[in-house]
């Protein structure tokens, strides 16, 4: 950003119980598993474990529902049809009146949980329980729930180490952790993983050293993609979806000018590596994501309000040839 903004006390002491708010819609998915096609299995020490597209089908309707899980239970997902896009007419809509602590303390995949061959980042409202992540002493946050729900995104279920540490980093006892596996080829992967527009351009924000105390509220939607036959074009597809097709209007405090200059940095565009599919960029760091620019991770277009003025800025394009090329439409 070329405006230096000095960050602001954000007061975390009204702050909801996001494992709390969410166990509700753990429950639904728990008690309507025949009907979302999602699978139901118990570790040996009791945990829960949700198949939502390995070896069951789920769906749209489970991603989206998964969606708001991860979000702690402080975002509403929807699907709605849209002419943004003329060959994908199906875009995601999400909201959250409190984006910081909805999008950075719970949906954010930051988490990393290993054990051998195993390796998954966590997302969702656990990890605020375990505040394992520098984020957490951040935003001065610390939930407190009896129970907790991890998202992975993951083609096969976390080994009994992996469940263990959860339990012992969260405080929780294993009966009460819920985990929920969404492969990223899966139809509830792909919702899932586009739901995260939002929190996409809240992590910049964060990474661009905005006050996340001014930001007040945020609204984003992206196009739905096709889901793809392996994982290197899915995550493609899906992360493009965000970085071409993603749209975000945040409504921040604070002068003309930061909101003008956050519009400007924000957008993928703003990234030397924009430009191409995602999963070419990827092959050609040879699957490292640390030598991606970590700009490039954004909406395409932004809108930023200046809630004192009144006055609004946007940045950045939306980009229906990359879109295309992505989701592998052919004319």
């Amino acid at each position: 950003m070329t405006e230096n903004v000095q960050e602001v006390h954000m007061d975390t002491s009204n702050w909801p119980s996001v494992n709390a708010l969410a166990s509700p819609l753990v429950e639904y998915l728990v008690q309507n598993a025949k009907e979302l096609r999602i699978g139901l299995e118990k570790t040996s020490n009791g945990a829960t474990i949700i198949d939502a597209g390995i070896n069951h089908l789920g769906g749209l309707e489970v991603g989206r529902l998964i969606a708001e899980i991860c979000m702690g239970g402080l975002g509403h997902v929807s699907l709605q049809t849209s002419t943004t896009f003329a060959h994908w007419p199906w875009m995601l809509s999400v909201h959250s009146n409190n984006p910081i602590l909805s999008c950075l303390g719970s949906q954010y995949a930051g988490w990393s949980l290993a054990h051998e061959k195993f390796f998954s980042l966590g997302s969702g409202p656990g990890r605020a329980l375990a505040g394992r992540e520098d984020l957490f002493k951040e935003l001065g946050y610390q939930d407190q729930s009896k129970s907790a729900c991890l998202v992975l995104e993951s083609d096969k279920a976390p080994p009994l180490e992996v469940v263990e540490k959860v339990s012992r980093d969260t405080g929780v006892s294993a009966e009460n952790l819920t985990f929920i596996l969404t492969p990223t080829r899966s139809l509830a992967g792909t919702v899932q993983i586009v739901a995260r527009v939002l929190e996409v351009a809240m992590h910049k924000i964060h990474t661009l050293h905005f006050p996340l105390a001014h930001v007040v509220d945020g609204i984003a939607s992206a196009p739905v993609p096709p889901p793809a036959p392996d994982f290197l074009t899915g995550m493609g597809r899906t992360n493009d979806a965000i970085l071409f097709g993603g749209q975000a209007h945040l409504f921040v405090k604070g002068t003309d000018a930061a909101a003008a200059a956050l519009a400007k940095a924000l957008p993928s565009n703003s990234s030397r590596d924009y430009g191409r599919p995602f999963a070419e960029v990827f092959k050609s760091v040879n699957m490292d994501f640390y030598k991606i620019d970590p700009m490039l991770f954004s909406p395409a277009a932004v809108t930023v309000t200046a809630l004192e003025s009144g006055n609004t800025f946007t940045g950045g394009k939306l980009d229906a040839a990359l879109i295309d090329q992505s989701f592998g439409y052919k004319a």
